[in-house]
């Protein structure tokens, strides 16, 4: 069966976790015709098993910043899908971004380096993939005593129902991406 849905470098392998999702892709793809024409297009460049918890893992479906929009599209149902077949995993997708290092005077570029490049930059919009359905409504820093960062980020409440479950798999997966600490939360509500 080819590969029909990874996208890597000429002379580089695909790993068997890419090619168990590409199957799973593959098989959605033709028992599904609603979702046929939307997945066709997808592509996936790498996929990351991360541990959540005692036992639990989330697999990360990374797929090129172009194509992020298409995904988004059938992200919703894609992802339904793939938790039933991986029963044991949750499903999260996030674009591949590249983080440009900032010039020093030593070697300085030709052009300037890309807002979109920068690691704060990325870092949010890794933020924004973890979470798509829903949006962040809210962030603060929270600065300890002894010097470690905590990110509080809100979510919109009307998904609570939806996301409760995935928070610490958020927290989680930002974590081994990022190196950040991050709490998920839903605000409270207020009356007054």
């Amino acid at each position: 069966m080819a590969t029909t849905h990874i996208q890597k470098r000429e002379g580089v392998l695909p790993t068997e976790a890419e090619l168990l999702v590409d199957r799973a892709l593959q098989d959605l793809e033709a028992h599904s015709p609603e979702l046929k024409k939307e997945l066709r297009p997808i592509q996936i460049t790498s996929v990351k098993e991360v541990e959540v918890s005692a036992g639990r893992k989330a697999l990360v479906i990374f797929v090129p910043v172009p194509l992020l929009k298409a995904v988004h599209k059938v992200q919703q149902r894609v992802t339904r899908e793939l938790e039933k077949k991986f029963s044991d995993r949750q499903v999260l997708f996030i674009a591949q971004r590249r983080i440009i290092k900032k010039p020093a005077r030593v070697n300085r570029a030709k052009q300037p380096r890309p807002m979109s490049r920068t690691l704060a930059v990325v870092h949010d919009r890794i933020l924004d993939d973890l979470v798509y359905p829903t949006e962040i409504v809210g962030k603060r820093t929270r600065v300890k005593v002894d010097g470690s960062k905590t990110i509080k980020v809100f979510l919109d409440a009307k998904d609570a129902t939806s996301l409760e479950y995935k928070l610490d798999t958020f927290s989680a997966v930002y974590k081994r991406m990022t190196g950040k600490d991050v709490v998920f939360e839903f605000p409270a509500e207020q009356t007054f």
